[in-house]
């Protein structure tokens, strides 16, 4: 069996809440609780969840852009939780990161061009005509043009902003990009467009995406793998078209009726959740999802279940299947 590009383990990531006069930690927000899970060499891991799950803080840990509270993260079986700040950035060229708003995330005094040299800037590329050479690839790459270099990032629309973006991700040629919602500001219309770009990036590039999203249609389209993140802890993760055609937890289940089918004739059976995400503060002991569980057991409530097999490539924590 070959190696993992990534693999998590046990990855916690728990926020201090200061409080009273001396500014003593009084509590923690558990927004990741102790996930495991990996990311084979090619392949596209969706990781999907309400928001406020831990979707985006898991992205973010995994770069390292975040320092987690507890576990460890083996990226080409190197434990980089380890690793030194200037070690890190050696390895971060090798790992990126598309984010969701694709205007907060430029710099908007700085020209394309310039934003696109940065990293090449950092991880050093001195030469500056391999540099612009560089910029004027990446833009048409990712299906821009080269005069668009000297432009600012206002003059653009959200789908060339979030190109631009991908564009960046690529500069030093990483082997890891974690998308985090990068089509979730975009019109439906471009939002397939960007998806088929950035397939097409993973074919020529041989990329390994982390991509992060709350929309299961999104998710379904690119991903091979899905995760199901519910209250900081993973729920369920399986192959993708097995996990659409029988998800197993109940949480699953709820999301994927909410997801529209366009046929009018089939009568889709709605699973309404009652109640509120409970607060990541106080998670409630045993399964993180009882409170809200329509097939909630006894046991439920007092034992926190595990992340099970149950059927090849396919895992569950959940006491149905005890």
């Amino acid at each position: 069996m070959t190696q993992p590009l990534v693999q998590v383990e046990n990855l916690k990531m728990h926020f201090p809440i200061k409080g009273g006069l001396l500014g003593k930690t009084v509590g923690s927000v558990k927004a990741v609780d102790g996930i495991s899970f990996s990311i084979k060499k090619g392949e596209t891991l969706g990781l999907v969840g309400e928001s406020g799950c831990g979707k985006s803080t898991t992205g973010r840990m995994i770069l390292r852009l975040l320092e987690p509270s507890d576990g460890t993260i083996y990226f080409e079986g190197k434990d980089i939780t380890k690793l030194s700040t200037n070690e890190m950035r050696k390895t971060r060229s090798e790992m990126q990161m598309v984010f969701q708003d694709p205007f907060a995330s430029l710099n908007p005094r700085h020209t394309i061009g310039k934003i696109l040299e940065e990293p090449l800037i950092v991880h050093g590329v001195k030469d500056r005509r391999e540099r612009k050479q560089r910029v004027q690839e990446l833009l048409e790459v990712v299906g821009l043009s080269s005069y668009h270099a000297s432009r600012y990032p206002h003059q653009f629309s959200g789908g060339q902003r979030q190109r631009i973006g991908i564009a960046r991700a690529l500069a030093i040629n990483p082997k890891l990009i974690i998308a985090d919602e990068p089509v979730s500001a975009l019109d439906v219309s471009i939002q397939s467009q960007v998806l088929n770009l950035l397939q097409d990036l993973q074919k020529e590039y041989g990329l390994t995406y982390l991509f992060i999203a709350h929309d299961l249609g999104v998710v379904r389209h690119i991903s091979d793998r899905v995760g199901v993140m519910y209250l900081g802890q993973l729920v369920e993760i399986s192959e993708s078209e097995d996990l659409y055609r029988n998800p197993l937890h109940p949480y699953t289940q709820a999301l994927l009726s909410a997801v529209p089918i366009p046929d009018v004739t089939y009568k889709q059976e709605r699973v309404i959740l009652q109640g509120d995400v409970p607060s990541p503060v106080n998670p409630p002991k045993g399964c993180p999802f009882h409170t809200r569980c329509p097939k909630a057991m006894e046991q439920c409530s007092n034992i926190r279940p595990i992340l099970k097999e149950l059927e090849q490539g396919h895992h569950v924590a959940c006491h149905l299947y005890d």
